[in-house]
């Protein structure tokens, strides 16, 4: 990325986000902003740039931790990362249902602490897809691919929902259903939607307690899309069978977190995009929609405001 961005750079150079008080120091003056996931561009930040900003790039798909309506109010372009992570996080979100559905993890720390003795008919018993119906909330582009890795697996019924029926859906014979219908009739229910204002929250008590007892809920896309005290309860208390999360809300979770006490909550450190390659072309996108913006020119990825 360094290499391409041959121009005057204020770089933190550490894989711990920038402290607050350095960035606002650091932004001042900037004609561009690179920033990550974990760093909240707000009003404040904003003004502290000042009038010379023109463009933010943000190494991410998401963009809720970019104030949006403030970058839009000022005319600064904003570049972000699509597309290229979503191969990496659809095999991460298979990876994570096949992992909480099957046990592993419990497995795992079996054969490492002494309990796997003998064979026993029922131990480690788990849930298979085979003849499953999936639910994926968001069939957009991840939400597609994880639909194409799940379907070969056996599944019987793919249904989604969303804002609309999508005709890219017909490919993997996907229902079109009531986020309520979804919920009630899936064995394994996938959260793959942007956090909105309509998806914020959405997995509650209420959603919870419409979901069998025996289904997994997986959620890879952002943290704050469930009421993690509501699932808590709903894991706790069997009334659904498991969760496996990438993605939680704060990152990272407290160690001492409810939801880490659980042996039916598999919990990963936000890596959905965790590839060597797809980490690389993420940092070069970035850069090219940095580069583009300083120059007024068309960015590969433009966010549209």
């Amino acid at each position: 990325m360094l290499q391409l961005l041959r121009c005057n750079l204020s770089v933190w150079d550490s894989d711990e986000p920038v402290p607050r008080a350095e960035l606002l120091k650091g932004v001042a003056g900037a004609h561009g902003l690179l920033c990550l996931l974990s760093d909240k561009i707000d009003a404040e930040v904003l003004d502290a740039a000042g009038p010379n900003l023109k463009v933010i790039s943000t190494l991410s798909v998401g963009f809720d931790h970019l104030a949006i309506d403030e970058i839009k109010k000022r005319g600064i372009r904003v570049g972000y990362t699509p597309d290229v992570l979503t191969d990496a996080t659809a095999e991460l979100t298979v990876a994570l249902l096949l992992a909480t559905c099957r046990r592993l993890p419990e497995g795992v720390e079996e054969v490492k602490n002494g309990g796997w003795s003998t064979w026993k008919p029922l131990w480690l018993c788990g849930y298979g897809l085979s003849g499953s119906t999936v639910g994926v909330i968001g069939l957009g582009r991840i939400g597609l691919a994880i639909a194409r890795r799940l379907k070969p697996f056996g599944v019987k019924r793919l249904l989604y929902t969303g804002r609309q029926p999508k005709p890219q859906a017909q490919e993997i014979d996907g229902e079109y259903v009531p986020l309520d219908t979804l919920v009630r009739g899936s064995d394994f229910v996938v959260v793959s939607c942007s956090l909105t204002p309509d998806t914020q929250g959405l997995c509650d008590k209420t959603f919870f307690s419409k979901m069998k007892k025996t289904s997994i809920f997986i959620n890879t896309s952002r943290g704050a899309v469930v009421n993690q005290e509501d699932l808590f309860g709903a894991l706790s208390s069997g009334q659904i069978a498991a969760a496996g999360l990438d993605v939680t809300t704060p990152e990272p979770l407290p160690t001492d977190h409810p939801l880490l006490t659980l042996k039916n909550c598999v919990v990963l450190p936000h890596i959905g995009s965790a590839t060597y390659s797809t980490r690389g072309v993420m940092s070069e996108l970035t850069a090219n929609n940095l580069l583009a913006g300083l120059t007024g020119s068309e960015m590969p990825s433009e966010l549209k405001l």
